[in-house]
């Protein structure tokens, strides 16, 4: 057993070890370090079969605990940052709407549905399942079918940054609107197990010809995270899915 058989093992490692951290982050609703987390363990997720690929040491533990990793890092963390947000968003509509009058005052319990939050678990429901199917899906050896559990991951993550470091009123009211986080949540379960064909950003080979959409993918990426900051990330992955129906429906055929 050589060093260079285990080091991707030990990178993907790294993503659970990310995730396991960001996890205690997001209970303690300290949601921009779990953010942080998540992006570096997407990081080492991303390297892991980099390097297994270079090294040619392929093989199914690889694979089996690299879903594993990413069950923590890109399907728990999302799913509790998705239940403080809605926790943090009924609780404001709570707060603005308490009477002051004696005798008047409305509890959560009784005008919220105070439930609602855990409906933001529904997405590392989703994940996990995206997950086991990906293990046994021979069709996405080069390419996906649904979206990424990283990729929505890093949609639900880039939210508490946006609501940190974004000074766009109107993106800052939606994150905090209850019933958009709902849709969104529903959304990202929806696409990441939907049969919606999804081009892969690894390369076979370089020519402009057979890489014309990854490239201008890669262009408008560069350009939105220039101009929109933490905002472009749910943009990049709307437009990811918007370039893959486009390649698929039109320059396939």
């Amino acid at each position: 057993m050589t060093f260079k058989k285990h080091l991707p093992n030990l990178i993907t490692l790294l993503n659970l070890l990310s995730g396991t951290i960001a996890v205690y982050f997001a209970v303690k609703e300290q949601l921009v370090l779990a953010a942080l987390f998540v992006f570096l363990g997407i990081f080492f997720d991303f390297f892991d079969g980099l390097a297994a690929r270079l090294l040619n040491v392929q093989g199914e533990l690889g694979k089996q605990l690299d879903s594993l990793a990413d069950v923590v890092t890109s399907g728990v963390v999302p799913g509790i940052v998705l239940f403080q947000l809605l926790m943090k968003a009924l609780h404001t509509k709570w707060l603005d709407a308490l009477s002051c009058e004696i005798g008047n005052w409305i509890t959560f319990e009784e005008y919220h549905l105070h439930w609602l939050p855990f409906v933001g678990l529904l997405f590392t429901l989703a994940a996990a399942y995206r997950l086991a199917k990906f293990n046994i899906d021979t069709r996405q050896t080069s390419s996906f079918i649904g979206l990424p559990t990283p990729a929505a991951a890093l949609v639900v993550l880039s939210l508490p940054l946006i609501l940190e470091y974004s000074n766009n009123e109107f993106v800052i009211n939606s994150i905090g609107n209850s019933w958009f986080l709902v849709g969104l949540t529903l959304l990202l379960c929806f696409l990441m197990n939907a049969e919606i064909p999804l081009f892969s950003l690894k390369f076979k080979e370089y020519s402009w010809a057979t890489n014309k959409v990854k490239y201008i993918f890669i262009l408008i990426t560069v350009i939105l995270g220039f101009l929109l900051k933490f905002i472009a990330i749910p943009i990049v992955i709307l437009v990811y899915v918007l370039f893959s129906l486009i390649e698929t429906n039109f320059y396939k055929k």
